[in-house]
């Protein structure tokens, strides 16, 4: 099997990043001098997909227009979720209004980078059999962490530390067309179709230990913009 389709949520207003959003989406922020869709649209092209659905709402007309000025070497489609409650529901409308048929397919949010090979994420998830397989990343701790002894003295001391006994919700999935009834008519899709598949048992996690990062903050557009150069690094499986 080929993973073909990837449904990608770029329509979040990205509050916290204003001013640099007030004119833009949060995917149009610039890193190394290219938009962090360029990004993603090339890791994507480079793990064989060939058809990409965005699904826009705030500042669309600015993704529409680059869209249409750049042969990204995919066939990309918008689908508008204006005044969607939630990315449950703004993955649901854009997998019925885009006719998303494919038996396993990537969804993720628009906002996270990451050199991961779709290939091995897709063996994973078929092998696990899940209906639904998210991407999970050590958590990085954002304070120091340290250590202490009986007298309170503090035995070690380690600055943002990588935790690899915890793992975080990447952002990016692979899901099967088992996942349409899961998802719901509102809410976040983190609340509702995975607190259900994880009940039933069918919500498989692929931890991966390489590159991943995602944009919140200023901070993390630095953190970004300092490792950009492995996606450049990344070729077609």
């Amino acid at each position: 099997m080929k993973l073909k389709t990837a449904v990608v949520l770029v329509g979040g207003k990205a509050l916290r990043l204003r001013p640099l959003t007030e004119d833009v989406p949060k995917c149009m922020i610039e890193l190394s001098g290219r938009p962090l869709l360029s990004w993603i649209l090339a890791w994507l092209k480079n793990n064989g997909i060939e058809r990409v659905v965005l699904g826009v709402a705030y500042k669309k007309e600015v993704i529409e227009q680059y869209v249409q000025q750049n042969d990204f070497g995919m066939r990309i489609e918008l689908n508008d979720h204006s005044g969607a409650d939630g990315t449950g529901e703004a993955f649901r409308l854009a997998v019925e209004r885009k006719d998303v048929r494919d038996e396993v397919f990537l969804a993720m949010n628009g906002d996270e980078l990451t050199d991961v090979s779709l290939r091995n994420f897709l063996t994973f998830h078929l092998r696990h059999q899940g209906v639904a397989t998210l991407l999970a990343c050590p958590l990085k701790s954002p304070f120091g962490v340290l250590t202490t002894d009986n007298s309170h003295g503090i035995t070690s001391f380690q600055e943002k530390p990588i935790l690899d006994t915890y793992f975080i919700n990447a952002g990016v999935y692979l899901f099967t067309q088992a996942i349409r009834p899961y998802l719901p008519q509102a809410g976040d899709i983190e609340r509702t179709a995975f607190a259900q598949l994880a009940r039933e048992g069918k919500l498989k996690a692929f931890k991966y230990f390489g590159f991943w990062s995602t944009v919140n903050n200023i901070k993390d557009i630095v953190e970004m913009e300092a490792n950009v150069d492995i996606l450049r690094e990344t070729r077609e499986e």
